[in-house]
This record gives structure tokens, sequence and C-alpha cells, in this order.
């Protein structure tokens, strides 16, 4: 049961190791694109890819969709952002229960975008943990969990790849013991647990008050989905990315110091931002030494004023 990219690998994981999938589950087909065709998600694509059945219940709490899914008589549900809260009765019918492959370390980031919240926050480490499936959000005690860490180049897009990968090989190595009933899970610290909920636009406006830091954490967070985002002359100015340096600077936050082909140098609450890739409304993405050239920015000008 999964449905982004992010799914894909492990789906993947379980056919290579030879074991029985009788179903696949995934969200139904959604319009995308300024066509708004209908598209189906990734995992059903995958699916198809490999022959096998797919099921896609507009809501997996109905009836009707329940009981098709119990119908395939699971022996073991895995679970990777499938996007659906699994109704009680799922969760109790498989043998071996219900897992889930989770992109954090748990307890910390539970929620819906936990590896945007860990680049936000300026997480050194990342990591999946696979955990047995409860009521209450990513909750259940954990079964394996494995970290890498986080270098200076890496944002949403790249540490989405990465541990999509790395949780297809820790489900790979994790299934056999519990498949013996050799796992023995360990329940999570209640008093630990953080949440990552799903960005919202509030999320994506850079507050030139914040550190210089923390700005260009906040843009490797939402890159290259949303996006975080300032406004110039009125109007939304993307930034795809950002670097930061500790210098101090007497302008006021939000205030343009310094352009040129190396960077746009923006006056925060602490230090300074540099921008080097940006996209002004209705404009493509561009790296800022492309920018500078047809659409001027003068020395003095305040970003984020309406």
């Amino acid at each position: 049961m999964g449905t982004p990219d992010f799914a894909v690998p492990s789906l993947q994981a379980l056919v290579e190791e030879g074991h029985h999938v009788v179903g696949v589950v995934t969200q139904p087909d959604r319009p995308k694109g300024r066509k708004r065709e209908l598209t189906p998600p990734p995992v059903k694509v995958a699916a198809q890819a490999l022959g096998l059945p797919v099921l896609q219940p507009e809501k997996l709490r109905e009836p009707a969709a329940l009981d098709e899914v119990l119908a395939l008589r699971p022996d073991l549900i895995v679970t990777a952002a499938y996007g659906q809260i699994l109704p009680e009765r799922l969760l109790n019918a498989p043998q071996h229960g219900c897992i889930n492959v989770h992109a954090s370390l748990l307890p910390r980031y539970r929620g819906g975008a936990p590896i945007h919240w860990a680049l936000i926050n300026g997480e050194r480490e990342m990591g999946v943990t696979i955990m047995y499936m409860v009521k209450a959000l990513d909750a259940g005690d954990m079964i394996a969990k494995r970290a890498i860490p986080v270098t200076p180049d890496d944002h949403v897009g790249t540490m989405h790849e990465k541990l999509s990968r790395l949780g297809a090989d820790l489900l790979k190595e994790t299934l056999p013991a519990l498949l013996k009933g050799e796992i023995e899970a360990e329940p999570q610290v209640e008093s630990e647990a953080t949440f990552a909920p799903n960005i919202k636009r509030e999320d994506e406006r850079i507050d030139w008050s914040r550190s210089a830091e923390a700005l260009a954490c906040q843009v490797r967070g939402l890159c290259p989905w949303p996006v975080a985002f300032t406004t110039w002359k009125g109007k939304p100015l993307k930034i795809w990315w950002a670097i930061h340096t500790d210098e101090p600077s007497d302008a006021p936050p939000g205030t343009v110091t310094q352009v040129d082909e190396q960077g746009i140098v923006v006056a925060t609450g602490s230090g300074s931002l540099i921008l080097k890739e940006v996209q002004p409304a209705g404009k493509k993405r561009m790296p800022v030494s492309e920018f500078v050239r047809g659409r001027p920015m003068e020395i003095g000008e305040r970003l984020g004023e309406a």
C-alpha cells in the first residue's frame, strides 16, 4: 500500500526478494498539470509494469473498499506513504500485522512531511524507520531503523531519493526475521515524539527577520517542492537555492546589500542570505547570473514587502 515515488522502491524490493504480492493498493488517479490530465500515481505505474493487481479506493474505510482489500487475504501488509488511515479492521487482519516504511528516525517527525521538516530544522542526520502500524499517527513499535548523514548539497529531492532506497533495502533485510517471528519491536518514547505536518503556504514564505542559517535550511527543506518564496516589487519571487553567511549586516532584514552574478546578498535578522537560484513571477527557474542580467535588482531594495 503506497502512492508516490517514495513507495516504489519498497514495492520493487518485495517482488525482487520473491515475496508473493497478492495486490497493490494506491490512491485514485488524479488530475495533474496545466491541462489537468488524469494521471496515475507512481505506485500504480510500477505495479502494472510488474503485472500486479491494483486497487484504488477513494476511501478505504468504506465497507465495500475494505472488503475488497480483505478478500486478498494478506499475511502481511506493507505500507509506504499510502496517504490514507488504515481502518482498525484492516490493521488486525493480517497474521503478521501491518508495517510501515516511514522516512524519519522515529519518534521524531511523525506525520506527512518528515523529510521537509527535518531539513527545515537543520538536521544533520536523517533516516527511515520500519514500524508496526497502530491507530495513532506513526506511533507503533519500531522494528528497524537506519540513519544516513545529510550533506551540505542535500535537499528534499536528494533525500527523498536516498531515503526511499534506504527504506527498500532495510525492508529487504528485515522481512525474513519478521516473518519467522524473530523480531523484538521497540516501543517509541512518547515524550521524544515530534511532528511533521504537511507543508502549508505560510511555511513557504521567507521571514527575513530570522537568521540567515535558518532561512538557508528553509530553502533547502522546500526544494524542489513546494519551493520557498518572498516578494519583490509586490510579486512572488521563488528562491530555489541559497547559502548563508554569518557576516553581520547593518541593513534592515530583507534589504538587498549586494547584486552581482555570484549572488544576491540579502540582510536577515542575523547574517546574510545569498540567493543563488530564483524564479520571478511568470518566468522560469534560473541561476542568479541570468536573473541579474535581465532583471536588475538594486542595492537597497527590500524583499518581502507587499
